[in-house]
């Protein structure tokens, strides 16, 4: 799969999007919501996980926004599918609901990010951008959400970290949905840096994506309250 995005007019980046929603005043309510930028090019509509799954072979999205609940086949299961197919798309899961376990099972999927459809249209456009430039992997709410959900699970046990102290401090920032232009501020130091420190934990970890990254780190108990209410 070619890199995310399309150059147009010099360093205009645009994004192939594709929706998966069974219903349609959900899928006609995400259209026109992408047709209030040009960055995002809507190339396909599925009404279920198994045309999501056709869809993507044949359209090569660059992004998709899939719908958890939906007939023949679920969202959950045609990301997994999907992902496995084609690792480096980027899915966003879209829900009424803000249920935990739904955001878990949607992490474990391999899905990028998350979102409520309730949400203002500025938040979702540019978290959709965010997403697809990776530099936040879930809406604050939910981060913020995740990180008292754990935060509340005494543990028996001390985790020890291969991380170093500057590196335990962008996992925790990144765990709580900044961005590298806003970790870089609160830490002093350069987007390049973030990024690099980014790289780094990725490795040492041997996971993929800051999705993985985030969700990893809070269910080893290394994100600590003093992030909580920044």
């Amino acid at each position: 799969m070619d890199p995310p995005g399309n150059k147009e007019g010099g360093s205009r980046v645009t994004f192939r999007v594709l929706v998966a929603d069974d219903h349609e005043h959900a899928r006609e309510g995400i259209r026109e919501l992408l047709m209030l930028d040009s960055q995002f090019d809507l190339v396909g509509e599925a009404h279920n996980g198994i045309e999501a799954i056709e869809m993507t072979d044949r359209l090569d999205p660059d992004l998709i926004l899939m719908d958890i609940n939906m007939p023949l086949m679920n969202g959950l299961e045609a990301t997994k599918r999907i992902k496995a197919r084609h690792p480096s798309v980027k899915i966003i899961m879209i829900t009424v609901s803000d249920d935990i376990a739904d955001l878990f099972e949607a992490l474990k999927k391999g899905a990028q990010g998350y979102l409520l459809k309730n949400l203002e249209p500025s938040v979702w456009l540019g978290y959709l951008k965010e997403v697809a430039l990776d530099e936040t992997p879930m809406s604050r709410e939910l981060a913020v959400k995740l990180l008292h959900e754990f935060t509340q699970r005494e543990r028996q046990s001390s985790k020890v970290t291969p991380l170093s102290e500057r590196e335990q401090e962008v996992l925790e920032w990144v765990a709580m949905g900044h961005t590298n232009r806003e970790i870089a501020e609160n830490l002093y130091i350069s987007e390049n840096t973030v990024k690099n420190h980014l790289k780094n934990i990725m490795q040492k970890l041997h996971l993929e994506n800051r999705v993985q990254l985030t969700s990893y780190a809070y269910e080893q108990g290394w994100i600590h309250k003093s992030k909580e209410k920044e």
